[in-house]
């Protein structure tokens, strides 16, 4: 079984963090929602408390298949500065094993040249940040090992793009549609 890890920062964006959990759960596809706040309840950007599953110390980040950063506002700034997560994404892509981002989070794999030389995609102000991509306004952008999304509102295809690349499109797919994603079904 594919197993991913989703970094919660205080000031994350809940939609952006929570469906993707949610949406890789019901693919059954293992998501741990880590904690980098040496707590395991971190507080949102608006002020909703979630209850992590590990501490980002008692965990090897390296042995996941998928990283995942939620943007939000100071959270994408919170993950920043998390030294061993920052590592973790710079090793992850040596070895072209999957990351992804959504909202302002695609700003800190711009800052650390990941994206150089790839499509992503970014809430809109963030794109200076995004140090050597080619920007895209898409809600979802997969180059290479990279996704990024757009903000809250491309959440659910952001989910998607991740399920796709951990299984793949159908499940994904199948994932949408048994959320009433699409209308008329």
């Amino acid at each position: 079984m594919k197993k991913a890890a989703i970094f919660f920062a205080e000031g994350f964006e809940e939609i952006e963090a929570l469906t993707v959990v949610d949406m890789l759960r019901r693919a059954k596809i293992q998501i741990d929602m880590v904690s980098i706040t040496g707590e395991k309840q971190v507080e949102s950007s608006h002020r909703v408390i979630v209850m992590t599953d590990k501490l980002i110390e008692d965990c090897a980040v390296m042995d996941y298949d998928m990283l995942v950063l939620p943007g939000g506002m100071p959270g994408t700034i919170h993950l920043g500065e998390c030294g061993e997560l920052m590592d973790a994404l710079k090793e992850f892509d040596k070895e072209g094993k999957p990351l992804a981002a959504i909202c302002a989070a695609p700003s800190l794999l711009g800052k650390l040249g990941i994206l150089d030389g790839r499509k992503a995609t970014c809430y809109p102000g963030f794109e200076d940040q995004l140090l050597g991509a080619e920007l895209v306004e898409e809600k979802a952008v997969t180059d290479g090992n990279v996704i990024t999304g757009r903000g809250m509102g491309a959440a659910i295809e952001f989910a998607a793009a991740i399920i796709t690349c951990l299984e793949n499109a159908e499940k994904a797919e199948e994932i949408k549609n048994s959320i009433c994603y699409k209308f008329p079904l």
